[in-house]
């Protein structure tokens, strides 16, 4: 079947910040997913930490079935769990008290002592790489052990900060170096089922270092599989190499809750920040990731504090704002996604237009991109039309940040569409481009018009490039929406 011109979203839930919503108990039925695709999301996450081949099959088939019916396309991000350290399973929960005894035993463990409470770890080399004093953080920093003595069969601790303890929890070591290869066999096996699957993204966890994505990046290109990396940056090993690693990978994810437990609480916002400017100067998409509306798990409201986190995000221009807890297991994952859009909404109807002047402009083209910005701004109320069949325009025109002007992107390549749909302020578009350019151009048109996303007459800034002989030019125009009878 022959593309047809496939809108992402209806205009009225246009928003130049995307969202990324986690699938889960609460929104895995074809009739909550129908209402998260109408509502606006553009990326559906699936955490493998919490999932099996399986149902991961079952559950992409099913948001691609949902998708074709109400003719409005996601993109689909599969997110690795990585070299995470968790504790084993437990026959019920445990309530820890201050001074406790705990032993941590390697994976299956040995025997414990009378007295002193053992539990299980994944991590068999935890033993040499703790010493007297270090800090174990269990469950994301809910319950707080010391080290007294390692040795290569256990690692005994005391409870600082008591807490209740369950089954699986995860377990941070702030400042120490963990030695777990960057992808496990369970990560390898999800990803042959992405791969099979075609899943648009794979985002990486614990990403410690450039190499991290290199060794993902060779076993999809291995698979034959193009889809681009998201490295979260989760650890103070990721941290300190963000800059390399952002160059290594296609996106950054800031996963704000073990990035939290590892660095003091106050940096969190300056890191933040700092992931959001590298990527929009290396014109990669990232997401802000957790708690950004958590207390809606349970609440039909959010806190107020958490309605000025989504703002900060919207302000900073991250691409994308990403529900975890809210769309896996809350009882308002509809309510999360539309507060979202209202958000973003309000703050970006309030902010000054303009433009990302401080971007690097390497080539020619970025200059005409930028110019063409530049125009569409002093048009006011307008977007930019741009055709792609590798994305790179549409991503310089994002990380230029044109506030109130949207990008609407066309491509004739499905893969490229689905990457687009996590750029900041680009809609894209999914159609068959004609031989002539001018027919191409008015069959846009026409569909922006079909759509109600443009009125015959509107003006929009087009970039275009045609061949002429064997040189390609590049252009922008400043054109009046039309259509040709034959589009209309």
């Amino acid at each position: 079947m022959e593309p047809q011109p496939t809108a992402t979203r209806p205009k009225e839930v246009y928003s130049l910040t995307k969202i990324v919503f986690t699938l889960g108990p609460a929104t895995e039925s074809e009739e909550m997913l129908e209402k998260l695709i109408l509502a606006g999301v553009d990326v559906c996450r699936l955490n493998m930490a919490h999932a099996d081949g399986a149902w991961t099959r079952m559950m992409i088939r099913r948001v691609r079935e949902v998708c074709w019916r109400t003719q409005r396309h996601i993109a689909l991000l599969m997110d690795v769990k990585g070299p995470e350290i968790r504790t084993g399973d437990l026959p019920a929960p445990v309530d820890l008290v201050a001074g406790q005894l705990v032993d941590l035993l390697p994976n299956p463990p040995g025997g414990g002592e009378e007295g002193v409470f053992s539990v299980a770890v994944n991590y068999p080399l935890m033993g040499r790489d703790v010493s007297t004093g270090t800090t174990v953080l269990v469950d994301s920093g809910l319950v707080r052990l010391e080290v007294l003595t390692s040795s290569a069969d256990r690692v005994r601790c005391k409870v600082v900060v008591p807490g209740r303890l369950t089954s699986r929890r995860h377990i941070n070591l702030p400042g120490v170096k963990v030695r777990l290869p960057a992808l496990t066999a369970k990560d390898r096996a999800d990803i042959a089922v992405g791969v099979e699957e075609q899943v648009d993204f794979f985002a990486l966890s614990f990403v410690r270092e450039a190499d991290d994505i290199d060794i993902l990046r060779r076993l999809l290109s291995d698979l034959k599989c193009d889809a681009h990396i998201i490295a979260k940056i989760e650890d103070q090993s990721g941290l300190a190499n963000l800059d390399e690693i952002a160059v290594a990978a296609d996106g950054l994810m800031v996963a704000r809750g073990d990035l939290g437990i590892e660095v003091p609480m106050e940096d969190l916002p300056l890191i933040q920040r700092r992931a959001i400017d590298t990527c929009i100067r290396l014109r990669k998409p990232v997401i802000v990731a957790t708690h950004l509306l958590e207390s809606m798990i349970s609440s039909p409201v959010p806190t107020r504090a958490e309605v000025s986190d989504i703002a900060t995000a919207v302000w900073s221009t991250a691409d994308a704002i990403m529900l975890s807890g809210e769309t896996t297991t809350g009882r308002y994952p509809l309510e999360c996604v539309q507060l979202m859009k209202r958000v973003a909404g309000r703050i970006e109807g309030s902010a000054a237009k303009g433009y990302n002047a401080g971007l690097p402009l390497k080539t020619r083209k970025d200059r005409l991109l930028r110019a063409a910005v530049v125009l569409a701004q002093e048009l006011g109320e307008t977007g930019i039309v741009v055709f792609t069949r590798s994305g790179n325009f549409p991503q310089t025109l994002a990380a230029l940040r044109p506030w109130r002007c949207p990008v609407y992107a066309f491509t004739d390549d499905p893969k490229v569409f689905r990457h687009m749909l996590l750029m900041w302020g680009v809609e894209p578009f999914l159609m068959n481009f004609m031989p002539s350019p001018e027919a191409t151009i008015c069959s846009a048109f026409a569909y922006l018009i079909r759509r109600g996303w443009a009125q015959k007459g509107d003006w929009m800034v087009v970039v275009t490039n045609v061949l002429a002989g064997k040189q390609t030019i590049d252009s922008i125009e400043m054109r009046q929406v039309e259509a040709s009878p034959a589009e209309t």
